[in-house]
């Protein structure tokens, strides 16, 4: 299994990204990841003291994640954490922590946490009065569910309870609204088919023909040349009597 080694710095900033080494292939179903902190660590409802934890899915439904945190053997549940999906650009093959901004002296409070080779991955989903304080720190949203539904949180409970979110300016909003859907920037962009330019009239209109259609028959015009022949004939006929 993989670890976690996280060194507390003097000066707090927005987020901390750690990273690990893969897990085994059989864990890929429910991302169980072995974490070990040298320091506190805050999440949900608790800190945990240095040590080593397995972090697991419970289920995975479309909306919303379920995430146990275990000792390292698995032999005593911390915390059941509520999360929701948090989307990344770009994947490592290696599992990443992301820490929240905390008051000076706190534990590091992890906001999200990301299976190797996933674009999606887990962001804890805080209790109302600390996702206040956390939204305010790093002037950020940050999801939030009531007090009392953070108490004795039950898988059960989770898959119901009503998720918002706690905006910088200590407003409380939906969490659709302030985690709207991230669109891979990878895909490409596809343009609206214009559709073909319709023919002006100017356009439909038949050509002037260059020549007349030879529709008329020729023997009108025939027999005008044969009467003319004729009466040619006869006028030089009339020419020659009055000649001799």
């Amino acid at each position: 299994m993989t670890s976690l080694r996280t060194l507390l710095p003097a000066a707090a900033v927005a987020a901390l990204c750690f990273a690990l080494s893969p897990n085994a292939k059989a864990d890929e179903w429910n991302k169980k990841t072995t974490l070990t902190f040298n320091a506190p660590v805050e999440i949900p409802g608790m800190v945990l003291s240095p040590g080593s934890y397995t972090f697991k899915l419970l289920d995975s439904p479309s909306d919303r994640f379920i995430v146990q945190i275990f000792n390292k053997d698995q032999t005593h549940l911390y915390k059941t954490v509520l999360a929701i999906p948090d989307y990344r650009l770009q994947p490592t093959g290696k599992t990443v922590v992301m820490f929240e901004e905390r008051a000076k002296g706190s534990p590091q409070a992890i906001k999200a946490w990301f299976y190797p080779g996933d674009n999606y991955g887990q962001e804890f989903v805080y209790p109302k009065v600390r996702a206040t304080q956390l939204a305010s720190l790093n002037n950020q949203n940050v999801p939030a569910i009531p007090e009392k539904a953070a108490v004795k949180p039950t898988p059960e409970s989770m898959r119901t309870t009503h998720i918002t979110a706690e905006t910088p300016q200590k407003k409380e909003v939906e969490v659709a609204q302030a985690f709207p859907p991230k669109a891979e920037s990878n895909t490409a962009t596809q343009s609206t088919p214009q559709p073909a330019p319709q023919p002006t009239q100017e356009a439909n209109a038949a050509p002037a023909p260059k020549e007349l259609p030879h529709t008329a028959s020729m023997m009108p015009l025939i027999g005008l040349i044969g009467f003319l022949s004729l009466a040619g004939a006869g006028g030089l006929r009339l020419s020659s009597k009055h000649s001799v």
